[in-house]
């Protein structure tokens, strides 16, 4: 028996998903379930029930797991040990983030880290905010890096950085000539939101009603770059942090408008599975974050 064969169960055990296990592990959903049954044949033991499409573990299972979690638990640390030893640091951080986040954030410190510690991978998926909390709760990823980010029983949080919100127009749009607007100046203009339930849109949200201030919806989309497409060909304004549109101000396809007298900012934090051991590659990543 395999150590990944430990982790495959671990994984299954505590995402409920056949899918989810091989996602992370990089394996198809036969190779887990070919895993599962070559335990279960050679303990003679029945490990996991499928129960109303839910997957729950036998006492017997539950006794594995535990087991199983202590075994990959001194596997790890020994790892680290020898990294130590040999002051080489190696593997893989998984990262689950946004698009705003992970195309406009991340990049100038993937690049550095990258060039500093050539032997780690960093693999970055983006999902929508509610999926990334999920995926360190599951262990899908190692850390999860959202705005807004809330406190949950099972997840820590630590800050990353601050970005300002600025408003965005369009270089055909009546506000282009302008540098800045006050935030009364967006009632009544048209306004490509971010989709209901997006911590960026439920912000929003809170300071239109701060300010009694009712922009006319006319899109919604779940992602930063629609957004800005939208606004690109004049459908209407929108507010944005102001590092996610560097690219288009350059180019000179969106018009960037400071806030007059307010100032208004999207924190941003990374999220880790509470008791979450990190292996020296992930601690390293996270130093390097918040260095």
């Amino acid at each position: 028996m395999q150590i990944e064969t430990l982790k495959i169960f671990c994984d299954l055990v505590e995402t409920e998903s056949f899918s989810k296990s091989a996602k992370i592990n990089f394996i198809s959903q036969s190779a887990v379930s070919q895993q599962i049954q070559a335990l279960e044949y050679n303990y003679n033991q029945k490990l996991i029930i499928r129960d109303n499409r839910n997957l729950i573990p036998t006492e017997a299972g539950k006794m594995f797991y535990q087991g199983a979690k202590e075994i990959l638990q001194l596997y790890e640390d020994l790892s680290s040990q020898m990294q130590a030893l040999s002051n080489t640091i190696s593997g893989t951080v998984k990262i689950s983030t946004v698009y705003s986040v992970g195309l406009h954030e991340l990049p100038p410190y993937e690049k550095q880290f990258l060039k500093d510690y050539p032997a780690v991978r960093v693999l970055v998926q983006y999902r929508h905010a509610s999926q990334i909390y999920e995926d360190v709760i599951h262990n899908i990823a190692h850390l999860g890096i959202v705005a807004y980010p809330v406190k949950k029983s099972q997840i820590e949080i630590i800050p990353f950085k601050h970005d300002r919100l600025v408003s965005i127009c369009s270089p055909n749009h009546p506000f282009a000539s302008l540098s800045k607007i006050n935030i009364h100046d967006i009632q009544g203009q048209k306004f490509i939101a971010f989709e209901r339930g997006i911590p960026t849109r439920e912000a929003l949200e809170r300071i239109f009603g701060e300010y009694d201030v009712t922009p006319q919806i006319v899109m919604e989309f779940d992602n930063i770059e629609t957004v800005k497409r939208a606004v690109e060909i004049d459908a209407g304004i929108s507010i944005v942090p102001k590092m996610t549109v560097k690219h288009e101000v350059e180019h000179q396809t969106l018009r960037v408008l400071e806030f007059e007298n307010q100032t208004f900012e999207r924190p941003i934090g990374i999220l880790y599975k509470k008791s979450k051991k990190f292996s020296p590659a992930v601690q390293k990543f996270v130093d390097f974050l918040t260095k």
